[in-house]
């Protein structure tokens, strides 16, 4: 049993702080992507999760996700209401901290994770049938996948799977959702013939920029102490955003004749995204190359989603699909025991078993995730109806499911 440290204590209130900000960051970024008449709607959807999955995660969430681990697959009930979860550490996770700081810290991803899929149905989901559907999400597919990756006796741990921050579980898990809900929900009401341009880029740029100041903590505060692992995951963060910024700035600027704003400002989240897995694991000139890869990859999947017919709507699964995929299997090639002697050496540090076991993670979660997700979808669909009805849709969500709007 380990003797809380006031300086670790302090870094992870302090991250925690920084990462729930990011679920309005993201409502932002979302939020000035779509049209006049879903603006608020699509702020509410990453809203209200802060409390939708705020109370889940108290209740049974992190017993199920980081509770006695029942087969490598899932917590066991030990933790149920955070029963036993108080001031005293938990070795096995953070033996520095309360453990009931360590739960809080995990719970500001446990509530991210599911609004990140909500940019593939903005404009026409019914919001009752979106809370039902996040909430059994979160339970049946966030919670055991944490497990799996992060909770002691997890079997993708146990394999020696890397992913300092949530590449795997959370952007994968949710890249992969989001794709499989947007081809059951089908397209918005004239997608590829009436004009669907953003309404506030502005309100997009602010987001990303809050994203960006949020990741500080969202992979710093990964290290769960106040120390040089820490310090190295903020600067890799910080420089894979940078990249990728560059990378999507220049790629745009040459095949688009611009270099938009949108997607230099979707190009640094990528970036973040992508040194996620791999931020307390490499070196910052490795996350250069990340970064940069990462954002070329997503770039390009992009193009290819708006030349078929699939809309998923604020490309989820281009961004963070992709992009958490990219980076979980990169930190196969460039992770060493140099920066994190807890982690692993990858495949330019002579261990080439580390890029299969990647693949390997990276592929079981993104399968599950989708299959699960698409089942859950279809049920809900058949049951209680994904979307609204044309006329809603037209008039816009913002008055059809909320009876408010932007009028300014």
């Amino acid at each position: 049993m380990g003797a809380i440290n006031q300086g670790d204590t302090a870094w992870i209130l302090i991250s925690t702080a920084l990462v729930l900000m990011m679920t309005p960051a993201l409502a932002f970024f979302y939020g000035g992507m779509v049209r006049r008449k879903n603006i608020l709607s699509t702020l509410n959807l990453s809203f209200v999760l802060m409390a939708v999955i705020g109370v889940q995660w108290v209740l049974f969430g992190y017993t199920l996700a980081f509770g006695q681990n029942l087969g490598g697959l899932l917590g066991g009930l030990k933790y149920l209401g955070l029963s036993g979860v108080g001031s005293i550490p938990n070795a096995d996770y953070a033996a520095t901290i309360p453990h009931l700081a360590y739960a809080g810290y995990q719970m500001m991803f446990a509530i991210i994770t599911p609004a990140l899929i909500t940019g593939c149905f903005v404009e026409r989901i019914k919001f009752k049938t979106f809370l039902v559907f996040s909430l059994i999400w979160a339970t049946i597919v966030y919670d055991p996948i944490a497990h799996w990756v992060w909770g002691v006796g997890g079997f993708l741990r146990k394999w020696g799977a890397l992913d300092f921050a949530g590449g795997t579980v959370v952007h994968v898990a949710a890249g992969f959702a989001a794709l499989a809900v947007a081809m059951v929900i089908g397209q918005r009401k004239g997608y590829g013939r009436a004009p669907m341009e953003p309404y506030c880029i502005p309100y997009t740029v602010l987001g990303a920029g809050l994203l960006w100041f949020g990741w500080c903590g969202f992979n710093g505060g990964s290290a769960l102490a106040a120390n040089g692992l820490a310090v190295n995951a903020v600067m890799t963060t910080n420089t894979a955003a940078a990249a990728a910024c560059l990378v999507w700035m220049f790629l745009s600027w040459s095949m688009e004749n611009k270099p938009g704003v949108l997607g230099i400002a979707t190009g640094a989240v990528v970036g973040l995204v992508a040194i996620t897995p791999a931020a307390g694991y490499v070196t910052p000139l490795a996350a250069i190359a990340i970064g940069g890869i990462a954002s070329a990859v997503s770039f390009f999947m992009i193009r290819w989603r708006q030349n078929s017919r699939l809309d998923e709507s604020l490309d989820v699964f281009a961004c963070h699909g992709m992009g958490g995929l990219t980076g979980a299997i990169l930190t196969g090639f460039f992770a060493t025991k140099a920066v994190n002697e807890a982690g692993a050496n990858g495949l330019f540090y002579g261990n080439p078993k580390q890029l299969g076991i990647q693949v390997a993670a990276v592929a079981i979660v993104a399968a599950i995730s989708f299959v699960v997700t698409f089942i859950l979808a279809k049920v809900l669909d058949w049951t209680m109806g994904l979307r609204v009805n044309e006329m809603e849709e037209e008039v816009g969500l913002d008055i059809s499911e909320h009876g408010e709007g932007v009028f300014a």
